[in-house]
């Protein structure tokens, strides 16, 4: 329905239930809730006038559970051009009214209609064009495209007028309003690919139609495009997408294209071009072929082809979008740890694949998604999954806790994919979002124990050999290093935390201050310092994460008994 998803403006819990019934219709909504006021939303806000004029400026729908007044009021200083504007609706706290009032041009009434709907209420409606013509012809359907916008506003009064109007093209949603169609009118409708040049009592609408197959690499193919476009005289705005196989996902020169474009990359199987292929199409001609239903009309070289289809191409119905896999880190617990990077990166998931704790800490963002839910030891299993889903088409985000770079899924999805080497993973795109690492957290609950150099050892033995950890816990404690541990207890393991204090002591006195981080920012979270000495395996398990100061490493005691430990920036002699 809309390209920007749109936010929803709650002041109030009573208005959270009514939002959360909007999301789903428009799953991509992201509720704003007031600070102190609300809860379970996805973003708080201490401003209303700020956050609601940022979001209107940044071309964001907005959908305000709320008084009309107060969203009018609020908004009047940036209010300019009409046709920039976006989509702006007051809904009732109780969802019994949807009063659409800002973004006519960006079909504020269909958005209307559409919540209105999923209220079981009628919208309130009040635009003239729109009921007594039964369409919107400043904002036609997706896709169409208004060529002369200029002129609709004397179109549309004309018609009101009493004029008819003569349709010159295709356009089932014209056929289909209360439009006065005249083969005789004054007025006229012209719906076309072609480049034409709208006369002040014609309106041009451009479908999107054009497919553009590329199926290998060219130089400067932005540049070639545009100039194959302008020399068969066909508009850019009917361009619906660039359409290519699977194999050449990865190729910028494709995105570059769509992205000039403004439009979408779809691709193609083998499987699903091959039919095509053996009947001696080249790939270029088959991918236009798959994606309109009719031959080429441009055949410019092997590596790309432009075909027509006789009605608007949806691309979200063809082919599959290049995969996508986005591996993130939540932090170590709460969702005020996650980074507004992987929030948004949840939000546009298809799929969330991960350890099931891991998972529940997403809360409402992973609503409407698909989980995949593994083991926390599968990880090897899990990679190849989401990897799998990715190169379907899918967008996955694997979630780890923490960062997903230390000790985490990062590393072992690269790992299998430079083991195993699929080729139909060489088309996804991956992204690494960092996350708060649990050392992090740990030393923010007590101070600066970081504060100087140090580094981070896993205690588990499950990848690797004993002699190895307990070497390098020599080599970090002979070179004075603050020590992050990881995993230093499980059901199975008990005794290597004993060993790795005993290493330690042989170069650290018994009193050098130990923080042990429990459950951080989830609930039962515990932070405390003790003395090398009293670490032993009972202290601690998975969910707690060790820091073992240097020499240098100081405690601070305080008034109210708590400690703060810090590790000085300063060496001295």
């Amino acid at each position: 329905m809309m390209n920007v998803a749109p936010a929803i403006v709650v002041l109030g819990q009573n208005s959270v239930t009514v939002a959360r019934k909007i999301i789903t219709v428009l799953p991509g909504a992201t509720l704003y809730g007031l600070a102190g006021r609300t809860s379970g939303v996805d973003v708080t806000f201490t401003n209303f006038g700020e956050t609601l004029r940022e979001l209107f400026v940044q071309g964001t729908p907005l959908i305000g559970i709320c008084a009309a007044g107060i969203l009018i009021r609020t908004l009047a200083p940036v209010l300019s051009d009409k046709r920039e504007e976006p989509p702006v609706l007051a809904v009732a706290e109780d969802g019994s009214a949807v009063v659409p009032l800002l973004g006519g041009l960006g079909r504020v009434n269909d958005l209307a209609r559409h919540i209105a709907e999923a209220l079981d209420v009628k919208p309130a409606i009040t635009t003239t064009g729109d009921l007594r013509l039964g369409t919107t012809l400043l904002s036609p359907p997706p896709g169409y495209h208004l060529a002369n916008p200029d002129d609709a506003k004397k179109f549309i009064s004309d018609l009101l007028a009493g004029a008819q109007v003569k349709l010159q093209g295709i356009a089932p949603w014209l056929n289909d309003s209360k439009l006065p169609i005249d083969p005789k009118g004054d007025l006229t409708i012209q719906v076309t690919e072609r480049l034409v040049t709208p006369t002040v009592n014609c309106l041009v609408y451009h479908p999107a139609t054009i497919a553009i197959a590329i199926s290998g690499i060219i130089d400067d193919a932005v540049a070639l495009v545009q100039q194959l476009l302008a020399d068969a005289k066909l508009e850019k705005a009917s361009v619906a997408g660039i359409f290519a196989p699977i194999t050449a996902a990865a190729d910028p020169a494709i995105h570059a294209v769509a992205s000039a474009l403004g439009v979408p990359a779809r691709f193609f199987t083998q499987n699903q071009l091959e039919s095509l292929l053996s009947q001696g199409y080249s790939p270029a001609q088959a991918v236009a072929i798959a994606a309109t239903g009719t031959s080429p009309i441009i055949t410019a070289s092997p590596q790309i082809a432009i075909a027509i289809a006789p009605q608007p191409i949806d691309p979200n119905t063809i082919g599959q979008p290049r995969g996508r896999l986005a591996i993130i880190g939540t932090g170590p617990g709460g969702s005020q740890w996650m980074s507004p990077e992987v929030k948004e990166i949840i939000k546009s998931a298809t799929d969330l694949v991960g350890y099931k704790t891991y998972l529940d800490l997403v809360g409402s963002l992973a609503d409407g998604k698909q989980r995949h839910e593994s083991d926390n030891r599968e990880e090897e299993a899990r990679a190849k999954m989401a990897l799998d889903l990715a190169a379907s088409g899918r967008y996955v985000a694997v979630v780890s806790s923490g960062d997903p770079g230390i000790y985490a899924m990062a590393t072992a999805v690269f790992e299998v994919c430079d083991r195993d080497a699929k080729p139909e993973w060489d088309s996804i795109d991956i992204h690494v979002a960092p996350g708060i690492s649990a050392m992090q957290a740990a030393a923010a609950a007590i101070g600066a124990p970081l504060g100087h150099d140090f580094c981070a050892i896993s205690l588990s033995d499950i990848l690797k050999p004993w002699s190895a950890i307990a070497q390098r816990i020599t080599a970090a404690a002979e070179a004075d290093f603050v020590i992050a541990f990881y995993n230093p207890v499980s059901k199975e393991r008990t005794w290597q935390l004993a060993e790795a204090r005993n290493i330690l002591l042989r170069h650290r006195t018994p009193d050098t201050p130990v923080v042990l981080a429990r459950n951080l920012g989830r609930s039962g979270q515990t932070v405390k310092a003790i003395a090398l000495e009293e670490l032993v395996p009972a202290a601690a398990d998975m969910r707690t994460i060790i820091l073992v100061g240097s020499t240098k490493t100081r405690t601070i005691k305080r008034r109210d008994g708590n400690i703060w430990v810090y590790t000085p920036r300063r060496y001295t002699e």
